[in-house]
């Protein structure tokens, strides 16, 4: 079992991007390019944007103006990243199983309210759903796929409350065991993202 991050190594987010962690989902999608993931989210094209802030900023300006959900997207590696502040998409499985045919989709979202999502799905189905604060709760075709991977990164099991739990942290960490893709500082900071925009 090489697990090469822990809940650990994403503390950065939080502190780095405190308005995109109160509400956000991520997404990671193999092998398709963004306006591919926009086409499967039945979306239309918005202006670029660099950068997570600026990103938040938009999305959070697009949602007072209709029902539909900014989507931030970039290729990373073999990979598409979506990012969406204050949504939930990617973890929706109405939404995201279709999407994800013929291949791999991975996505964990958290709001301010507690609620919070880990999905993945390939081709259509979903292999592992669950709720961050409550990894006991798993369901999918391969609920224990990676629970060793689970406890290695930093999710609680068991009645005892922890000193310090990260549950959103350990979501980050474990998308990276599952896809290789790491998200870090720099790539939230820097990058330019071609935006589009579907319904919520």
């Amino acid at each position: 079992m090489n697990v090469t991050s822990t809940a650990a190594d994403y503390l950065w987010f939080e502190e780095d991007f405190p308005d995109l962690a109160e509400a956000y989902c991520l997404s990671l999608v193999r092998g398709l390019a963004p306006a591919e993931v926009l086409r499967r989210l039945d979306g239309r094209p918005e202006p670029s944007l660099t950068g997570a802030e600026a990103v938040t900023e938009a999305a959070f300006e697009h949602q007072r103006g209709d029902d539909r959900q900014l989507l931030a997207m970039a290729s990373v590696g073999d990979w598409t990243l979506v990012v969406e502040p204050n949504g939930y998409l990617g973890v929706s499985e109405e939404r995201a199983l279709p999407a994800s045919a013929g291949t791999t989709w991975i996505a964990h979202f958290a709001n301010i309210n507690g609620a919070d999502a880990f999905l993945w799905a390939e081709d259509t189905v979903a292999r592992l759903s669950f709720e961050p604060l409550f990894p006991g709760g798993r369901w999918g075709a391969t609920p224990d796929a990676v629970l060793d991977a689970m406890h290695l990164v930093g999710f609680h099991f068991g009645e005892d409350e922890p000193e310090e739990y990260l549950p959103g942290e350990a979501a980050f960490a474990l998308a990276e065991h599952v896809t290789g893709v790491a998200i870090t500082p720099e790539l939230l900071r820097e990058t330019a993202f071609t935006c589009g925009s579907a319904k919520v």
